[in-house]
């Protein structure tokens, strides 16, 4: 099979399995993520299994997807351009960190959760949007 048919298939079936660990490990319910992030009083540490064993199954995949030539949906490997740590990543970490506190939501889990048609998260993924668009219009975009 041809990689130009092949990569959506492998696309939406990423998109898939990641959405359905999503709703499996409860990280799509905000009162559960701030739950886990609260570890000064009701501490959930339940979502420590999630990061528990998603970095070994991407440390296994990221290895033996690196020893071959190239990858199964491209030419070639697209490696990160920007490889340093400066205060436009620092300033875009602290934003996530906040905003993630303080809704219990980041992108993923946020756009699993737009099919429950709850406002709060559409308005959550357009402020999300808009922010996006802010920042890329007033910063620029990333070099």
């Amino acid at each position: 099979m041809s990689a130009r048919i092949l990569s959506p298939l492998v696309a939406l079936a990423s998109g898939l399995i990641f959405g359905l660990g999503l709703l499996i490990s409860g990280m799509n319910d905000p009162a559960k993520v701030r739950a886990f992030l609260d570890v000064f009083a009701a501490w959930d540490p339940s979502l420590i299994a999630v990061m528990g064993s998603a970095i070994p199954v991407f440390a296994v995949f990221f290895y033996f997807g690196k020893r071959g030539k190239a990858p199964l949906c491209a030419t070639t490997f697209h490696e990160p351009q920007l490889t340093r740590i400066d205060r436009r990543l620092l300033t875009g970490a602290v934003m996530f960190g906040i905003g993630w506190g303080l809704v219990g939501l980041c992108p993923g889990p946020a756009l699993v959760n737009l099919l429950a048609f709850e406002p709060g998260v559409l308005i959550f993924v357009l402020a999300l949007l808009a922010g996006n668009r802010i920042a890329h219009w007033i910063v620029g975009p990333a070099k």
